[in-house]
């Protein structure tokens, strides 16, 4: 089979190189949750990565069915860290525990103006002519000699 895209390592060491070794900026993307059903019908969207202050609902794992805030997005780590999802350490502290973001569906989102530009341009189901405002374009035959004034032959 030929090589799909030529711009990316069809490797699979290259690959899980440039995943590991992701910057923040990348590692953002990399780390998007799923949007509810209601939240999918409402943007027009599937999935925004996760930050902070979103509610999401873990439904894989352990701790499937648990719904809490986002209190922290660890990139380092690749999990999100999710409010009342932690153990309790042998010496009585508490942990919070980590939950990688493809197993949470967001169910509330912290919208600000950024996030909704974000929410704008995802939009599947805006119209194409709308964002670039040109509307319909109508095809006018252009008379030859018309064409030799504007564009004289040297």
């Amino acid at each position: 089979m030929a090589k799909l895209n030529p711009d990316l390592a069809s490797s699979r060491r290259k690959s899980r190189k440039l995943h590991f070794d992701a910057p923040s900026s990348v590692r953002r993307k990399i780390m998007s949750s799923a949007l509810s059903k209601e939240l999918r019908g409402k943007h027009n969207c599937r999935s925004i990565p996760v930050r902070k202050d979103d509610e999401v609902r873990i439904v894989r794992g352990k701790y499937a069915g648990r719904e809490g805030k986002v209190t922290q997005v660890y990139r380092k780590k690749w999990v999100i860290h999710v409010d009342r999802v932690q153990r309790d350490k042998s010496n009585g502290a508490t942990a919070p525990i980590g939950i990688h973001p493809s197993n949470v569906v967001i169910t509330t989102l912290k919208l600000d103006k950024d996030r909704r530009a974000i929410l704008e341009r995802k939009d599947r189901k805006k119209q194409p002519s709308a964002k670039r405002g040109d509307g319909d374009v109508e095809m006018v035959d252009v008379c030859p000699s018309l064409l030799t004034v504007l564009n004289p032959v040297i």
